[in-house]
């Protein structure tokens, strides 16, 4: 049985509360929840527009992706969580356009998606995802 391990990136936010980036068992890797933050500064960015927070969160999901030994292609699931529902449609076709970009195998990633509050009131999308490495 392989060990618990976490997975870590500067590529990528620094938890800012007491959980890992990511953590990997075996082939299986959880993301935890990413906002759209800056990695190098900390800093919360593109107040406002749902689009680009949702890129920017997609970016430190796949940074953790790719620092756990996954690529985007071994992204089983990603969920979604969205402040408002009026921001389905915008955040929609913003991620669509990024996953369809880095999924080479044509096979996109399960999604759920939940309408909840967040953390931080500048924060308009939160997303965390699974894995599974094909070492």
């Amino acid at each position: 049985m392989s060990d618990k391990t976490a997975v870590r990136t500067s590529d990528a936010p620094a938890p800012a509360h007491t959980f890992s980036q990511g953590v990997r068992k075996g082939p299986f890797v959880q993301v935890s929840g990413q906002g759209p933050v800056d990695p190098e500064t900390n800093e919360y960015l593109h107040q406002g527009d749902v689009a680009a927070q949702t890129t920017r969160t997609l970016m430190n999901v796949k940074a953790i992706i790719d620092a756990s030994g996954a690529s985007f292609d071994d992204v089983m699931m990603l969920r979604v969580y969205l402040t408002k529902r009026e921001d389905f449609a915008i955040m929609n076709e913003a991620y669509g356009e990024f996953v369809t970009k880095h999924t080479s195998n044509g096979v996109l990633p399960s999604r759920t998606t939940v309408f909840t509050g967040l953390p931080r009131a500048e924060m308009l999308v939160e997303i965390d995802a699974i894995a599974v490495v094909t070492d």
